[in-house]
């Protein structure tokens, strides 16, 4: 209507040619924003890749395809729990405070009323076998295929997507961008996920890998430590995980074309993703580095994994406030994650605990540290543009002068992401264990699964008639064995 109204006067008057050319413009609005988001969810799709890649170079050879064999599964299994439940239980609306009722199935969308179209859908399924796909890493080598299927259904059809809800739908009672009744005015600014996907990944994978026990030979005086095979694939992994943040992060705006001043300004959405970009960028990077400097004071060398995973860990703690904090934040945000993630890893030794991925402290930890840092440091300016300003103004980031109601807020968004996280999946992983359907047996789990549970080892045989190249563990030769 506005549009029409202030066109009208320069076409004679002409309301009908007005209309028309502003309904154009609202086309082509949907068209840009639609393909923004879709290519959107390619880049977070494509973190699949990378999470195959690093789980497979962080696990031994033995295992290399049964994990890369669950990624492809928590993709395509996510994919039909998503479609009949997930995204109806994060986004159904109109809803209640706590779980959607709406879209099963994907039943009436494309919704004009809830401004959702199947670019929606696909982009928040990306999201949700990420957190799938981050449990995985955590009970790696030692869980029954089966075991994979349940736990990552029930994950990505239920478990996320209800505590989506709470944060992302306009209903949620967390949620920032509710009508009324915020919490401690306020809401929880999770922006992309530090909490909704990394943490429910993170503390989803610790309970699983508490309640299976250690890896064989994993602690106490064994020579034959489990370790990973191929750093090349755990380097490849990370910058494929780092190319899918870019999805991931500024692509969590959703819409790009929004201007933040007058009509034809300069500065919009479009800079505000810029500026995303930036944050994760310096996060990660802040963190690489600070785990390179550390792990060199505290072992005398300087570890690759170690650098892979701390730049990881800086993304998942960066990815609650990137949008709304400045880059020289997302740097103290980077270095204090690397920190937290070398603490809990240390902690993880000592009470001898077993994640091969480092998942269950670098996504749970580092990402409860992300959801702390947001409430902070989030900047007024920022907070107001991407969730629109109120009347009587928005509390932002304790360190920013905008108090403590934002700060109280994630507080309680991460004692309850602990808890309902805890109170789901505990009773599955036990239940599973109870029917003999969670972790294989010694004999298996000696010998390998590829070999036990699979069609083979993801390498082929020194004599299978052609040149044999098998990368080793580091401080081992390479060999390299022609065939005659």
């Amino acid at each position: 209507m506005s549009c029409s109204a202030d066109l009208a006067p320069l076409l004679g008057n002409s309301t009908d040619a007005a209309a028309y050319i502003c309904n154009k413009f609202t086309d082509s609005d949907s068209a840009i924003n639609n393909t923004y988001l879709l290519f959107s969810a390619y880049l977070v799709f494509i973190m699949q890749c990378g999470f195959a890649m690093l789980c497979a170079g962080a696990v031994r050879k033995k295992n290399a395809v049964n994990i890369m064999l669950t990624n492809v599964m928590d993709a395509a299994a996510g994919a039909i729990s998503y479609y009949l439940f997930g995204f109806a239980f994060a986004f159904g609306q109109p809803s209640n405070k706590f779980i959607g009722k709406h879209f099963f199935a994907l039943k009436d969308i494309p919704s004009q009323t809830a401004t959702f179209d199947y670019s929606n859908f696909l982009y928040q399924w990306a999201f949700a076998i990420a957190a799938a796909g981050i449990t995985s890493g955590s009970i790696a080598e030692r869980t029954r295929f089966t075991a994979y299927l349940v736990y990552s259904f029930f994950l990505t059809g239920f478990v996320y997507p209800v505590l989506s809800h709470w944060y992302w739908s306009p209903d949620g009672w967390a949620s920032p961008t509710r009508s009324d009744s915020l919490l401690f005015s306020s809401g929880v600014i999770d922006f992309a996920g530090s909490g909704v996907v990394h943490m429910v990944g993170g503390i989803a994978g610790f309970w699983g890998a508490l309640i299976e026990g250690p890896r064989i030979g994993r602690f106490g005086d064994s020579r034959d430590k489990p370790r990973g095979h191929n750093t090349a694939l755990l380097v490849l992994g990370t910058f494929v995980l780092w190319f899918g943040w870019y999805g991931f992060n500024p692509g969590s705006f959703l819409v790009i074309n929004k201007t933040y001043g007058a009509s034809g300004s300069f500065y919009g959405q479009w800079s505000a993703i810029g500026r995303t970009a930036v944050t994760t960028t310096l996060a990660g990077s802040a963190a690489g580095l600070t785990t390179l400097v550390a792990k060199k004071i505290l072992t005398g060398a300087w570890g690759l994994a170690d650098v892979c995973n701390g730049v990881l860990g800086g993304f998942a703690a960066i990815t609650s406030g990137c949008s709304v904090v400045e880059p020289w934040a997302a740097i103290i945000c980077g270095i204090i994650s690397a920190l937290v993630l070398i603490g809990l890893n240390m902690l993880s030794e000592i009470y001898q605990f077993d994640d091969p991925l480092e998942a269950a402290q670098l996504h749970g930890g580092c990402g409860a540290w992300g959801i702390l840092f947001t409430s902070l440091f989030a900047k007024k300016e920022f907070v107001n543009e991407v969730f629109g300003a109120r009347a009587g103004g928005r509390p932002h980031g304790l360190f920013m002068g905008g108090g403590g109601k934002l700060f109280a807020a994630h507080i309680v968004a991460i004692l309850v992401n602990i808890g309902w996280v805890s109170a789901t999946m505990i009773p599955l992983f036990l239940l599973l264990k109870h029917l003999n359907l969670l972790r294989v047996c010694r004999d298996d789990e000696l010998q390998g699964m590829d070999k036990t549970h699979h069609e083979g080892g993801a390498y082929h045989d020194d004599h299978d008639g052609e040149t044999h190249v098998e990368l080793t563990v580091s401080n081992r030769t390479a060999t390299v064995v022609p065939q005659v």
